[in-house]
């Protein structure tokens, strides 16, 4: 595969996200104050930035499990089939589960993913995106908690990839092709 060439122009600064995650985990703590524990299931590989960050900021006790759904491979393009390439490694049933998710884009993976574990019987199941992208949206599907909402670009940095590159930039930035 031949790769076009590419630069990325940053549109969420590492300073904005951190200030907005550490304002997400007042509201999350407050959410589930009378929680024994809450599983945190980040949705790999996308959110394991994300995640990491957003536990730090948590003041509750917290498991953590992943889970790996896939309905992009390398593309730039949902293929709208939600894939489960990884489930979790405890059980739900019972207990409150809050799933992280990098970007909402169509809404597939995030309904689909919710739906599976929902029909696992957890206490409370509530969501959080770091982005979305409701413009894209085909099925009704809105996360509890949202950090960004953004335009209909192709974005990357803060764990989210294109072609598994660009993961580890500190920003969220904007692909622009240059040819």
């Amino acid at each position: 595969m031949t790769e076009r060439p590419y630069v990325v122009d940053e549109m969420i600064s590492a300073k904005s996200i951190a200030a907005r995650i550490e304002a997400l985990a007042r509201e999350i703590d407050a959410a589930f104050a009378d929680t024994e524990k809450l599983v945190v299931v980040g949705l790999l590989r996308g959110s394991f930035v994300f995640i990491a960050d957003l536990v730090r900021e948590l003041r509750l006790p917290v498991e953590v499990d992943f889970l790996e759904a896939s309905s992009y491979g390398d593309a730039m393009e949902s293929s709208r089939e939600v894939r489960i390439l990884k489930d979790l490694r405890s059980g739900v049933e019972g207990r409150d589960v809050l799933v992280v998710e990098d970007i909402v884009d169509t809404g597939h993976t995030l309904h689909h993913v919710t739906g599976l574990l929902r029909s696992r019987g957890p206490a409370r199941l509530k969501s959080i995106a770091l982005l979305d992208k409701p413009t894209r949206r085909e099925v009704d599907f809105r996360s509890d908690w949202l950090g960004f909402e953004i335009p209909d670009e192709f974005v990357v940095g803060y764990g989210i990839d294109f072609a598994q590159r660009n993961r580890n930039l500190p920003y969220i930035g904007k692909v622009r092709f240059t040819d």
